[in-house]
């Protein structure tokens, strides 16, 4: 029973509620509340995994119910699925605006509910390996920062601008979700570099330089093959995001468009951040001066068109920075 999913079964009908126990009682844990006061309660206490709810209750309604949940950042992702007599489009419109995922009409069909209970289990499930996922992925970013001069905050602006340029792009928005997401694994590879290069307060020499460079090599080894689209696009961020348009980037020597997007985009970021932002070795670079050296590298360093878009998205780019100050 302890590894059983639980679910809460909210109906002021106690006929309905033993209906809907006879068929999920062999395949989940169930809790049962007879009203709202009730079934809110429950939550709080045995924190299920989803909730199938009766909209017509007295006192507090099944929308109640649902809208509290929602209002709670600690239930807000919590499954509601709407169990009712109710048919009419308005009430279904009203049940998903205060955030139910799916309604199951009365009188119930078993292989309706067991099937949608199902379905929104697995995506919760789903939803909460992508998180997983995602938590690591920040982590293995930060890990890289104690090895660096570069802040978390350098890290969170980057990110974010490699975001609006993408969009400005012509991304996708889950293109440019994923991202800002991978953009804090561009360096992760500087784990594998030895301090005394990394932190290196004078000029590298050129043996020092050669070793640097191998630090997006590392990182790709670090993140390795990965089914996950966002661990790709991490790994493409780590092995690329050095090269140049003109060819003389590392560590392949790619030039333009044999350069992935991403990595074209994380290149700009990175250096518009770099440039602005203070450093034990440097203090920051004026706005003006930042954009006539990022206009000056059109073509060399940087994708001609990449440069154009940061200057139009200049003031979202101005708001992150602002938002995310040292």
């Amino acid at each position: 029973m302890a590894d059983k999913q639980t679910l809460l079964l909210v109906d002021d009908e106690p006929t309905n509620l033993r209906v809907l126990r006879t068929i999920l009682q062999d395949d989940y844990r169930l809790l049962f509340a007879k009203n709202g006061e009730e079934a809110l309660q429950l939550v709080q206490q045995q924190q299920p995994d989803l909730i199938l709810l009766d909209v017509m209750m007295p006192g507090m309604t099944g929308y109640d119910v649902c809208a509290r949940l929602k209002a709670n950042v600690e239930t807000q992702r919590l499954p509601v699925i709407f169990v009712t007599a109710l048919k009419d489009e308005v009430d279904e419109t009203k049940g998903f605006a205060v955030g139910a995922v799916d309604y199951i009409t009365k009188p119930v069909s078993p292989a309706v509910v067991r099937a949608r209970v199902k379905t929104h289990l697995s995506l919760v499930r789903a939803d909460e390996l992508k998180q997983t996922r995602l938590q690591v992925i920040q982590r293995l970013g930060r890990a890289a920062e104690y090895k660096d001069n570069e802040t978390g905050l350098h890290v969170m602006r980057m990110s974010h601008y490699a975001q609006v340029l993408a969009l400005a792009y012509g991304l996708s928005a889950q293109q440019a979700e994923d991202l800002l997401h991978a953009a804090p694994m561009h360096d992760i590879g500087k784990i594998g570099i030895a301090d005394s290069i990394l932190l290196k307060p004078g000029k590298l020499t050129a043996e020092e330089y050669q070793q640097m460079q191998q630090h997006p090599l590392i990182g790709a080894e670090i993140i390795g093959e990965c089914d996950s689209e966002l661990l790709r696009m991490a790994k493409v961020v780590a092995l690329y995001h050095h090269e140049k348009w003109d060819g003389s980037g590392y560590p392949h020597g790619l030039a333009a468009e044999a350069i992935p997007l991403e990595a074209r985009i994380v290149a700009v970021s990175d250096v518009f951040d770099a440039l602005t932002s203070a450093r034990p070795y440097k203090q920051a670079w004026s706005i003006e001066d930042t954009l006539q050296y990022m206009r000056a590298q059109k073509g060399r360093h940087f994708e001609p068109r990449l440069v154009d878009l940061l200057e139009q998205h200049l003031p979202d780019l101005l708001a992150i920075r602002q938002r995310w100050a040292e």
